[in-house]
């Protein structure tokens, strides 16, 4: 099945961040008064976060709400300098955009993180466009990100492949109706990802970049 367009994930998907934003949100409730336990955090990573917060931190009002997602914001900055992007990741961007592909990234992150992720990955060459927070109210699991992805793309949702890390990614690209691919360097595991809806399973970029031949029609 060739496609047009291949529509990314950024965090956890091409940038070694998931681990950074669940220190960061660790960090937030603890000062709110509301600890939670990282591995909670960790399985919430990727998902609108009001409804991240909701799950774990139950029902709370709005001023609650944005000082958690305003410590978060705090926190994660600090910890910018640690950001990575994984082996290969624009190496793969580049080899796709080579090929005539349109390469997006489809992330609801803020623009200010966002920017500190694209600085990291260092591929703008390959990066056909970007979406932000800023292009949907709600985030994944919603579609509404890869939408405006695919819009940006210029490409129906049969000719375009989406990959992410988290059960989320997967569940946002069936509601879009997008073939979706998972990479496991998010650290969730391919059962979960497989059940929620990935065509198929890889490591990491690099793996994903050594073996995309079927998946975009050049095999």
């Amino acid at each position: 099945m060739t496609i047009s367009a291949a529509l990314f994930d950024i965090d956890g998907t091409l940038v070694d961040s998931d681990y950074l934003h669940v220190d960061a949100w660790s960090r937030a409730f603890a000062e709110l008064g509301a600890p939670v336990d990282s591995w909670r955090i960790h399985r919430a990573i990727g998902q609108d976060s009001s409804r991240l917060l909701t799950a774990l931190a139950g029902d709370r009002d709005d001023e609650w709400m944005e000082r958690a997602k305003d410590l978060h914001s705090r926190h994660y900055r600090e910890l910018a300098g640690r950001l990575r992007p994984f082996a290969q990741a624009a190496d793969l961007l580049r080899d796709l955009s080579g090929r005539g592909i349109r390469v997006v990234l489809a992330t609801s992150a803020p623009a200010d993180e966002l920017e500190l992720l694209l600085r990291c990955l260092d591929a703008g060459d390959a990066i056909h466009a970007t979406t932000d927070a800023d292009d949907v109210q709600t985030a994944k699991p919603e579609p509404g990100i890869i939408e405006v992805a695919l819009q940006r793309a210029e490409a129906a949702p049969s000719d375009a492949l989406f990959i992410g890390d988290s059960v989320w990614d997967m569940m946002a690209a069936a509601r879009a109706h997008v073939r979706a691919a998972a990479v496991l360097s998010g650290g969730v595991g391919p059962a979960e990802l497989l059940e929620a809806g990935a065509v198929e399973v890889f490591d990491d970029p690099a793996d994903l970049r050594a073996r995309m031949g079927r998946l975009i029609g050049i095999d």
